[in-house]
């Protein structure tokens, strides 16, 4: 384990039982760190279940100079951010317990719940359908195309699981289980109402990461951005993803700082298929070559299971009528399934986000 966190004591009260509650104990940790911090909110449209601002806040922890910075996001997909809560909070707490210095030319950049709404609301996506890592793309040419979800998208919405199930077992048969992945999840541009949706414009999330760029000059900088998601992969692993293409300096990078774990999707090497308009490639335009982005994919349930809630969330949020108490009910499916509420899980979450947190530290110095 990383040299950093290596006889810290793992507590799974970090993990939150709302984005409200995760967002007041971010802020409280935040204000009793003795490292020189820099807080900037970010106002999110819309309101939470019970009426409450949405805000993406991000911390700025070290000298404003740093050459190198380790960036960590959390809630790119809303309702992953419990997990990705909990390791900012857990970082935060050993932070303030330890009174932990930072290198002198490093800093860390946390953004807390990049989609909040979908945080508060326990779905992957924005108010409007929006899955931030498929919005990264050019809104002013042609959007990518997807016909392989068109050809899909009945069986999608079909009420009938079985038929649904039938329908893609046909298609994979046909075409093969990566295939299916990519029609599915690889992000489609047509159909708000349904899932991976890359939307129409830039979504809030895309926006506060521009802005912090620009704002902190990160181009100019050593990178490593460290993006939190579960979901994806064995249960309790955390996959290191690296969709810079095989060949690049980023993916050289990478390599280097976590070893021989980092999975590629350009390869063929990954749980994750390549997908269109992820936040990567937004980061990946800034970077020079000595940075790398890497998402930290923690699995829970296997893709089949993950397919089956993200369609049914889709169908009850598709009709504006829809029953509140079934959306609700159905909030706490997506929970557990993103976020299980298992001791075991949560412990091999925390160690694992130490080990690569303490890797990004100690690589942007070598």
């Amino acid at each position: 384990m990383s040299l950093y966190f290596a006889d810290a004591a793992i507590d799974t009260g970090v993990f939150p039982a709302s984005y409200h509650l995760s967002r007041e104990r971010w802020l409280a940790l935040a204000d009793k760190l003795s490292l020189q911090t820099r807080h900037s909110p970010y106002r999110c449209p819309g309101t939470g279940p019970d009426g409450e601002a949405l805000i993406t806040d991000t911390l700025w922890l070290g000298s404003e100079d740093a050459d190198n910075v380790v960036v960590l996001i959390a809630a790119t997909h809303g309702v992953e951010g419990f997990a990705g809560s909990a390791v900012q909070i857990d970082l935060l707490q050993l932070l303030v317990d330890r009174g932990m210095r930072i290198a002198n030319d490093t800093a860390i950049l946390m953004i807390h719940a990049l989609t909040p709404w979908g945080y508060a609301w326990s779905r992957r996506c924005d108010a409007e359908g929006v899955d931030l890592n498929r919005n990264a793309v050019d809104f002013a040419a042609p959007l990518p195309e997807n016909p392989a979800y068109q050809q899909l998208r009945e069986a999608i919405f079909a009420n009938d699981v079985k038929q649904r199930q039938s329908a893609f077992a046909r298609f994979s048969q046909q075409y093969g289980r990566t295939a299916l992945d990519k029609a599915i999840s690889g992000g489609q541009y047509c159909d708000p109402a349904g899932p991976f949706y890359g939307g129409q414009k830039p979504a809030h999330g895309r926006w506060v990461c521009e802005d912090l760029i620009k704002h902190y000059a990160l181009h100019m900088r050593r990178l490593a951005v460290i993006d939190l998601h579960t979901g994806l992969g064995p249960y309790g692993y955390g996959e290191i993803i690296c969709d810079h293409q095989p060949d690049s300096a980023g993916a050289e990078v990478a390599h280097r700082w976590y070893g021989d774990s980092v999975t590629l999707p350009w390869a063929g090497t990954s749980s994750s298929v390549p997908k269109l308009g992820l936040l990567d490639y937004l980061w990946h335009e800034h970077m020079n070559q000595q940075s790398c982005y890497v998402t930290l994919e923690f699995g829970t349930y296997n893709t089949d299971r993950l397919f089956e809630i993200l369609l049914r969330d889709h169908q009850l949020w598709a009709d504006d009528n829809g029953n509140d108490d079934a959306r609700f009910a159905h909030s706490l499916v997506m929970r557990h399934h993103f976020c299980p509420n298992d001791n075991a899980w949560q412990e091999m979450v925390l160690f694992r986000a130490r080990q690569v947190i303490g890797q990004a530290l100690c690589g942007v110095l070598a």
